[in-house]
């Protein structure tokens, strides 16, 4: 990368920080002549900048043309509230569950198309030929997890990401198909959890459960991944206990709309 762009890029990031960070400090809305004298910035440099935030729905503008936070951050904070608060909350039960189980514990969250692992518990012994990293990223239709959260998708939804991802196949037992995939997830609803049946990798099944917040939205997912020879049924019950359990440590009531 040229040095001068790479400059010129932290310049403009450092600017638009600042920026909210005044909008941060002032409860009321403040107009640009204001914002532009507190930050040091011509008011055509500042203007500019506000803009481009309250195109991104970083920043709102009134109708008298003050300045103020913008809702698109309280949706990113509670986004990023979510999911630290769940890992926290979920460590515990994570825990127990590997000690019922002694197989690996998978805690995933959604990002756009893809599940991301972003906590787990696990044992060198337990035989799994592949441990993926915490931060790794799947498709959602190739995991427990993401059959998850493509079972709370609008009909149309599922279509359009089937359509974008082609719904790609990893191993001989990948669903590729958008039919099957709709009957899977018909069957997710119904019972409540997931299966993965060695379609990321071969020889590697999983179980998956739902973790929900005080909203009722669906927030990651609680799994177990074991040697296809070793995953045992009887660990659902295990399973979907544990993730009712961090639900409502999360403040989700029992017979809350989903």
């Amino acid at each position: 990368m040229n040095t001068s762009t790479g400059k010129s890029a932290i310049q403009v990031i450092e600017r638009m920080t600042g920026l909210l960070d005044i909008l941060a400090t002032h409860p009321d809305p403040m107009m640009l002549k204001d914002i532009a004298r507190l930050s040091g910035l011509h008011p055509s440099t500042a203007h500019r900048i506000l803009n481009d935030l309250v195109g991104k729905r970083l920043i709102d503008r009134d109708e008298s043309g003050a300045y103020m936070l913008g809702l698109r951050l309280l949706e990113l904070g509670n986004i990023v509230k979510g999911r630290l608060n769940v890992r926290t909350i979920a460590s515990e039960y994570m825990a127990a569950l590997y000690r019922t189980t002694y197989q690996t514990i998978n805690l995933s969250v959604r990002q756009g198309d893809e599940i991301v692992y972003v906590e787990r518990t696990y044992s060198e012994l337990s035989g799994m030929q592949v441990v993926r990293a915490i931060g790794g990223h799947v498709p959602l239709h190739l995991t427990s997890t993401g059959k998850l959260f493509l079972s709370v998708d609008a009909p149309d939804a599922v279509r359009a990401y089937a359509k974008r991802t082609g719904l790609k196949g990893n191993t001989r037992n990948s669903i590729t198909d958008l039919a099957k995939l709709e009957r899977e997830l018909s069957q997710v609803r119904t019972t409540g959890y997931a299966r993965d049946n060695e379609e990321l990798e071969l020889g590697v099944r999983c179980i998956a459960a739902g973790i929900f917040d005080d909203t009722g939205s669906l927030i990651a997912g609680l799994s177990i991944s074991a040697p296809a020879e070793r995953l045992r049924d009887e660990w659902i019950a295990d399973l979907t206990g544990a993730a009712r359990r961090i639900s409502a440590a999360l403040g989700f009531k029992l017979g809350q709309p989903k």
